[in-house]
């Protein structure tokens, strides 16, 4: 390819954007800060959990388009555009922390200082509108002593893509965003993404910088905002005799004006992605004399949902100290590790404080619970184990290994087969006629 692309930071954006970039035939040079996680790249492995990448990352490596450097300055050096991922984390108001960004774009500016071709810089990170016109752009003029739109370019171009499918969403993007400080940075990066699909090129939006900023956090707001909007739909249908929230959703999204996907009733959103943007975005907001009540009640309801699954517990189980209670599933969502922001915390902690005993499984998540529970809950081995002698069992995280288990399977391994369905995986008919069961979005009346 006659574009070369470095990319700095591969936490999950940038190692699934690197791997992308190989599968494609485009050869990478990648950097990070933190020496683990290069070590493991070096061995064909990953710091996290998704399907797919550690076989195509140990592609890469044999065929040599994957290359992990020692600098910045060495990746902005033998390549012609430069992707930023790195993390941008919440601070304890939800405005964003901008300290990696800043630290990175720093050195990158260093590095254009001895950089005489053209060099584009793209950020991929998400970050709030103006951040790469007031933050970005005199961090790079300062350090490399150059003059933006003259001697180097400049472009943010937001990921979209979802955990447990970040290959696929990699290699197969829905559109691609490309905010553009001149017309010459937004050409370089549009022609990178031109050879980089030849054969089937994705819609590409090109606008300016601000406007694709806001994108991100308006596309992952609206997100939020219709699973916030289906679990208080499900709140009033358990109010209703025969009603049930998964017929609702499927004849709502039958409606040819409404996407159907993210109508699934439950403990609402979690990750790395949602809780973090609408934060940000409200707390920008404000900052802007605006208070967006639309988005602060999105996370009232999200916050609720949790409130609710333990309020069902007690109904069935009232105090719930010395009571075992098993939980399947720890990750945010099915196909991935990754506990930040997962509905299993609150709901343990929660449970925790009612002084109630936890058992927990997860297929894949099981380490990274035992880094945030340590020793205050036990870990099943498997789901008959995490059910043996329990009180009452919440299915938390939808795995697919969950959906198999039978009533029979409650009732052979617990000690009083009570479930809640909090991700609605069984049949509520099915299931109603042999254990106790409750499940998120079900009038009561339609169970008999």
């Amino acid at each position: 390819m006659s574009k070369l692309p470095s990319v700095i930071g591969i936490g999950y954006v940038g190692l699934s954007t690197s791997v992308g970039f190989t599968v494609k035939g485009c050869r990478v040079l990648v950097y990070d800060n933190d020496p683990a996680k290069i070590n493991l790249l070096n061995k064909g492995s990953s710091s996290f959990y998704e399907p797919e990448l550690e076989k195509y990352l140990r592609q890469g490596i044999s065929d040599c388009l994957l290359v992990a450097v020692s600098s910045v300055e060495e990746a902005v050096r033998n390549t012609d555009i430069t992707f930023v991922t790195v993390g941008t984390p919440s601070k304890p108001d939800g405005a964003i922390n901008l300290e990696y960004i800043e630290d990175s774009i720093s050195e990158i500016g260093k590095a254009l200082t001895k950089k005489k071709k053209y060099h584009v810089v793209v950020v991929k990170s998400t970050v709030i509108p103006g951040t790469l016109i007031n933050v970005v752009k005199p961090l790079l003029e300062k350090h490399s002593n150059k003059q933006l739109g003259t001697d180097f370019g400049l472009c943010i171009n937001p990921e979209f893509l979802r955990e447990g499918s970040a290959y696929y969403d990699t290699i197969h993007p829905d559109r691609i965003i490309i905010g553009e400080y001149d017309k010459e940075s937004g050409d370089i990066l549009e022609s990178f993404y031109d050879q980089l699909f030849f054969e089937e090129k994705p819609p590409i939006v090109r606008t300016n910088l601000s406007t694709a900023e806001l994108i991100k956090y308006a596309n992952n707001a609206f997100l939020a905002t219709k699973i916030s909007y289906i679990n208080t739909i499900a709140n009033i249908c358990e109010k209703i005799s025969e009603t049930d929230i998964k017929t609702v959703a499927k004849a709502i999204g039958l409606d040819k004006r409404i996407n159907p996907k993210f109508f699934r009733a439950g403990l609402g959103y979690g990750g790395s992605c949602f809780p973090k943007d609408l934060e940000a975005l409200i707390a920008f907001s404000k900052q802007n004399n605006y208070t967006p009540n639309l988005l602060e009640s999105v996370q009232k309801v999200n916050q609720q949902q949790i409130n609710h699954v333990i309020n069902l517990v007690e109904t069935e189980l009232g105090e719930l100290s010395n009571k075992k209670i098993a939980i399947l599933g720890l990750s945010f969502k099915p196909g991935t590790d990754d506990m930040r922001e997962a509905r299993s915390i609150p709901i343990i902690n929660q449970l925790i404080a009612k002084r109630a005993k936890i058992i927990a499984y997860d297929p894949i998540a099981i380490p990274n619970g035992k880094k945030i529970f340590k020793n205050k809950i036990e870990y099943g081995t498997s789901p008959f184990h995490c059910l043996e002698d329990a009180d009452c069992c919440i299915i938390v995280t939808e795995w697919n290994e969950f959906k198999q288990l039978t009533p029979e399977d409650y009732i052979r391994h617990m000690k009083t087969p009570i479930l809640i369905d909090a991700r609605r995986i069984h049949n509520p008919k099915e299931f109603n006629q042999k254990i106790k069961y409750k499940a998120i979005g079900l009038g009561r009346k339609n169970l008999n």
